[in-house]
């Protein structure tokens, strides 16, 4: 896990917390002020700076430089007054400036071209604070001159003005976009020539903006910063933006260059990493990006006669999204790239013909068993984007859908057998219907076995809509940014309250572009992700996407989040990755909000819980954090002849009191997610009523409201319990409508997951959460003698305070030495 001090592990309910410290950086203020200081002191040390400056630059100085470039700083929480520093009618020129946090204030940087001769501009402000004022008596060009702590001579990283993080290293070759500050020929020319002198290849192609040119470069640091002349050309530096069209575009040669130098700079996974076993097509491990997380021992068909390498191409794209997400972020990255976890493959088509649909249940099972036999205490997620072509079951369990529901309980297992994590593709819309966009997925299903209970159903949304491909000239991007993908099934049409609502969450699965005349749908390779070529002696990448893309995704934020945790269950993995999904704002928009609430019934069914966050999944902060607790309980028991519920765990919850009231009215967020497997019972007898339930127990939680007892919240519970075996609808809690599903709409599935929203004071009063059983088959059909087994589930408990800095998770950590209380 990287080690970052911002970057806090999540603390465990009965574990002792490991804490470390951090600070957050503090803001600067909203209006303009002025730094206070000593006026001749400050003055005449600016000025020495500045002679310094000018004299450094001069020196280094190309005999044909036209000026040189100063960087100005501001004092910590301090800004600067950026328009004195942009004189036209001398010719001076603001070319960027960048705000640095840091821990007392954020510092504004200017980077400022000065022309030959024209320093004495600054020279001159100087002068006259020192030695003028204002009719107000302060001192002249004191707005500008008091907030600048610094004047120096600008360097190569002055001209960066991207994120932080993609600033490449020292030493490392990286794709640039590189701003000149004049649009002009001559500027260009200038240019190029001080490249060549640094052996810096320069493409022709360039953009022209009224006051920039832009070209890209290939290069490390130290070869741009090798030549004066090349730097009186700049204006700014940023990371290279690329699609996946610009790599695909490549001939194969310049694609295997990436390949080469991204192998370079590759970590391989450590011999006892976590991996994703992709049961597809196979995988070609020929591919350099593949062969080092992908083992021979790791290749698998569930018929010999199939063999093991890829017949199709469909698994080796699902590797190279499993392993590096969108594959261009790694190109790109320039630096070294760490791989938490590997890869499996287990064959599950055939290379020709198909298997009859009947038989994958049986296939899946034999496909976990060939893997898991050579392995069979690793760490291991299942990505699964093969389904069926229909969705008929309309949620409906099928024999697919239950032998994976069983696989991921380990029902009917030796005892100790692994529980396993399946990442499932929702299946893709006829493409021939997507015209029809979006209609036509609101009525078509996820696919068979998307519907299982116990894995995690990943469907798509778009990111991309971008077109510059000359051959979709008169296209644009069928959906808009962080709305439903193309590709992607809804559950909109299963019966309510009794099937799982799914998908569960949604990740980038492309986009597809759509005619003018709104006849044709085409997929458009930089509006899709990029990922591994089955055939690598052809070429490196291909452009791919729908739900078979966002389910690898899934599945390699599992596999790093087993890396991260490896004392995490599957239930709790697969409970991490809900807790951390958020709905975009686009999706709230498509269906608009009732009477101020989220319309969270097709928000469900169509994006799940949202989309995941890999950073919100694997660590907490000060003011955001995520407790877990991994317990069992025994549902049922026997009195006689009689079989009951059992066992209520109650958690208590260390929230720090005096700080949540003294934060009083300040809106704060609380998450609650239970996940649990069950054992399934998929034959369909009284449309799974009563006895006949598929699902072999339920859990359910509930938070204790802010003006309840303990003892109110217990006898609250029991006759929620009671009314939800009896059919009737539960009259919840008095705090209800502050939840943003509420618990009728929460209590279906084995995965459940809710946010309320309140102030810090009731959050105080909120510390303690129940899970209790509700009625299965194993309770209804005691003959079975499952009567009297353990169920087991993960909780997780999330606050999110972002409006304030106060420390949360210090307290938390501090007290966590709670136990659950369980009462009979």
């Amino acid at each position: 896990m990287p080690d970052r001090p911002e970057r806090l592990p999540h603390l465990f309910l009965r574990q002792a917390p490991h804490a470390e410290r951090f600070t957050s950086p503090q803001a600067g203020g909203g209006t303009f002020r002025r730094a206070t200081h000593d006026r001749r002191q400050h003055g005449q040390a600016l000025r020495k700076q500045l002679e310094a400056a000018q004299n450094a630059a001069q020196r280094a100085a190309p005999a044909a430089a036209e000026g040189i470039v100063l960087e100005f700083k501001s004092e910590p929480g301090y800004e600067l007054a950026l328009q004195s520093l942009d004189v036209q009618r001398s010719g001076i020129q603001l070319l960027s400036s960048r705000v640095e946090k840091r821990r007392d204030g954020e510092v504004t940087i200017a980077t400022v071209f000065v022309p030959l001769g024209k320093t004495e501009h600054f020279v001159r402000v100087l002068e006259r604070y020192l030695t003028k004022q204002t009719a107000g008596g302060a001192p002249r060009h004191s707005d500008l001159v008091e907030n600048i702590a610094a004047i120096r001579r600008a360097v190569i990283d002055s001209f960066w003005t991207d994120d932080e993080d993609a600033r490449p290293g020292s030493g490392e070759r990286a794709w640039w976009e590189v701003w000149l500050r004049s649009a002009d020929e001559e500027h260009l020319a200038r240019f190029r020539r001080a490249a060549a002198a640094a052996e810096i290849r320069v493409p022709e192609a360039t953009i022209r903006f009224a006051e920039r040119r832009v070209v890209l470069v290939h290069a490390t640091r130290e070869q741009l910063a090798s030549q004066p002349a090349l730097l009186d050309t700049l204006a700014e530096l940023r990371r290279a933006k690329e699609t996946a069209r610009e790599f695909l575009s490549m001939t194969p040669l310049e694609q295997s260059e990436w390949v080469a130098d991204l192998r370079r700079r590759l970590q391989p996974p450590a011999a006892d990493a976590p991996v994703v076993c992709i049961l597809d097509t196979g995988v070609n491990r020929g591919h350099q990006l593949i062969s080092l997380a992908l083992p021979e021992s790791n290749l698998f068909a569930y018929r010999a006669a199939w063999r093991v390498e890829d017949h199709h191409g469909h698994g080796t794209e699902i590797a190279g999204l499993a392993l590096y997400g969108d594959l261009k972020d790694a190109l790109q990255h320039g630096g070294r790239v760490r791989l938490e976890h590997g890869l499996e493959s287990v064959k599950i088509l055939p290379p020709t013909g198909s298997n009859a649909p009947e038989l994958y249940g049986s296939i899946t099972i034999d496909a976990t068993a060939q893997a898991e036999s050579a392995a069979l205490t690793r760490r291991r997620t299942f990505s699964l984007a093969v389904t069926t072509t229909d969705s008929r079951d309309r949620g409906r369990p099928s024999s697919w859908s239950a032998a994976v529901d069983q696989l991921a309980a380990a029902a009917g297992e030796a005892e100790g057998a692994p529980r396993r994590l399946f990442c499932i593709a929702a299946g893709n819309t006829d493409a021939a219907d997507r015209v029809n966009y979006p209609d036509s997925n609101f009525v078509e299903g996820i696919h068979d076995p998307g519907q299982a209970w116990n894995a995690l159903t990943v469907g798509a949304y778009a990111d991309r809509v971008e077109i510059t491909d000359p051959e979709f000239d008169g296209y644009t991007a069928l959906a808009k940014p962080g709305d439903l993908g193309p590709s992607s099934t809804t559950s909109l049409t299963w019966e309510r309250s009794k099937w799982p609502l799914k998908p569960d969450v949604v990740l980038d699965g492309g986009n597809q572009a759509i005619s003018n005349d709104r006849r044709f749908v085409d997929p458009v390779d930089e509006l899709n992700l990029l990922t591994t070529y089955w055939r690598p002696q052809e070429k490196q990448f291909v452009a791919t996407g729908e739900t078979s893309a966002a389910t690898a995704q899934a599945a390699r934020i599992a596999a790093i989040i087993h890396a991260g945790y490896p004392a995490l269950w599957p239930e709790t993995v697969r409970a991490l990755i809900v807790d951390s999904a958020r709905w975009k704002p686009e999706m709230l928009t498509r269906y608009p909000p009732d009477e101020g609430r989220p319309n969270a019934e097709k928000l469900l069914r169509t994006f799940g819980y949202g989309v995941p966050d890999l950073e919100r999944a694997l660590w907490s902060a000060r003011n955001s954090l995520t407790l877990i607790a991994q317990s069992a309980l025994r549902p049922f028991d026997r009195d006689g002849s009689v079989y009951k519920t059992r066992d209520l765990h109650l958690h208590r919850l260390p929230w720090p009191r005096e700080a949540l009231e003294d934060l009083g009215e300040t809106s704060v967020e609380m998450r609650v997610t239970l996940s649990y497997f069950v054992e399934p019972d998929p034959a369909r007898r009284g449309e799974w009523k009563s006895k006949y339930r598929y699902a072999s127990h339920g859990l359910r939680f509930d938070v204790k409201t802010a003006r309840e007892s303990l003892r109110g919240f217990r006898a609250r519970i029991n006759r929620q319990a009671r009314e939800e075996e009896a059919g009737r609808r539960s009259q919840g809690a008095s705090d209800s409508d502050e939840w943003v599903l509420g618990p009728t709409l929460r209590r279906v599935g084995s995965l459940h997951s809710d946010v309320w929203q309140g102030t810090a004071v009731d959050l105080a009063s909120k510390d303690a959460v129940a899970v209790f059983p509700v009625t299965g088959w194993w309770r209804e059909r005691h003959h079975l003698g499952r009567w009297n087994a353990q169920a087991r589930y993960a909780l997780l408990v999330s606050i999110h305070a972002p409006e304030v800095e106060t420390d949360l998770y210090t307290p938390i950590a501090t007290a966590l030495q709670v136990p659950v209380i369980v009462t009979t």
